[in-house]
């Protein structure tokens, strides 16, 4: 009769592991390291998702290469949360239920915000490529962010535009989701603080795909510059009805303008000169990017950019992280991301206590669909 008892009791054990940590945490632990990647892999944002899963795959499988952490591989199991807040919500329990010692992902900012309660409570550092202050603002000791707020992004490019330029004459359009209020806000109190007040100030759904009726009444304002604050497909297609509009107005926005779906979406005549205020601009910033951009191209015969980098550099900083804490998760594991000072593809990382790492863009321009450094202009 005691075997089941004994049997009974390490089931009992096994079941009530610490949270973020399974019966295969911890330094004297065994097996796969059992890591979570959750991204859009389906749906108008799968662009971004599939970017994301190459930047992380790519880290991922250098570091099991390498011999791993411990000894031990690394486990990378790919969720797809279809950009879709509920599919998140549901992930992320099954996530916490199911022995993951810690997300990446999502690059979607409304997603990430949806999963992160769930995933603080099971104690699972989650390092994420979403950019809404919002992410900053919840101050989640388990929350890290891989790339700037758009705060940064848009004081960036309003220093830019309105100190550098004297352009005062603009106009905002903005999807009211996460990410497109994030952006519409920042760069509206940017430009506050210069004492600039937009010309025309529209926003519209993220789902939306007819923009005449806003662009029509931009129009009447004439503006210098046109801000688009929505992701890469929505960008495009804003910048490509303006133009059949007869809108002049140089187009500005934030990272999803320095994408090839953007300008692709847009037509190319559409997007060239278009400002995008981002932290890795250009494969051929430098010597540790160039051999990025090398090899990531040989693993997946395209060319990086900056939503693959900005993936890497997280998966890279959770797998310095790892091994830190020899493979146990939970609050080790996120005090540990935390300490993590780093030279990144996106810059130097170094977290706030609200889990922000960058915190510097820079500016580029798009020439024949793709971005280059301001100054190479």
């Amino acid at each position: 009769m005691r075997f089941p008892i004994v049997a009974a009791a390490f089931i009992l054990l096994a079941a009530c592991a610490p949270p973020g940590q399974s019966n295969q945490s911890g330094a004297g632990a065994t097996g796969p390291i059992k890591i979570a990647n959750v991204d859009a892999q389906s749906g108008q944002l799968s662009s971004l998702g599939q970017w994301e899963h190459k930047g992380v795959k790519l880290a991922i499988d250098e570091a099991n290469k390498a011999g791993g952490v411990n000894g031990r591989q690394i486990q990378l199991d790919l969720f797809d949360s279809q950009g879709d807040p509920t599919v998140g919500t549901n992930l992320a329990r099954k996530i916490a239920g199911e022995g993951y010692i810690a997300m990446l992902g999502t690059a979607e900012s409304a997603v990430t915000l949806a999963m992160a309660p769930i995933l603080k409570d099971a104690k699972i550092p989650n390092i994420t490529s979403g950019q809404s202050p919002k992410l900053a603002e919840l101050k989640s000791p388990f929350l890290f962010l891989n790339a700037p707020t758009s705060v940064t992004f848009d004081e960036t490019l309003a220093k830019y535009l309105v100190d550098e330029k004297g352009q005062k004459k603009i106009a905002l359009i903005s999807n009211n989701g996460a990410y497109g209020s994030g952006e519409h806000d920042a760069f509206l109190n940017a430009l506050r603080t210069r004492s600039v007040t937009p010309l025309a100030d529209e926003v519209v759904t993220p789902d939306q795909k007819d923009f005449n009726a806003n662009l029509a009444k931009i129009r009447e304002k004439d503006p210098e510059v046109l801000f688009i604050g929505a992701e890469e497909v929505q960008s495009g297609l804003i910048a490509k009805q303006a133009r059949e509009l007869g809108l002049k107005a140089v187009f500005a926005g934030g990272a999803p303008m320095g994408t090839d779906v953007y300008a692709t979406t847009a037509g190319l005549k559409n997007a060239e000169g278009s400002i995008v205020s981002s932290p890795y601009l250009s494969n051929d910033a430098g010597d540790a990017i160039k051999a990025f951009a090398a090899k990531y191209k040989a693993a997946y015969n395209e060319e990086a950019r900056m939503h693959v980098a900005k993936a890497y550099d997280g998966a890279s900083i959770l797998i310095e992280a790892l091994k830190q804490t020899k493979g146990e998760g939970g609050q080790k594991l996120a005090d540990a991301i935390r300490g993590v000072k780093r030279a990144g593809l996106l810059g130097d990382y170094d977290y706030d206590a609200n889990g922000v790492g960058i915190h510097t863009t820079k500016i580029g321009l798009v020439k024949d669909g793709k971005v280059v450094p301001e100054a190479a202009s």
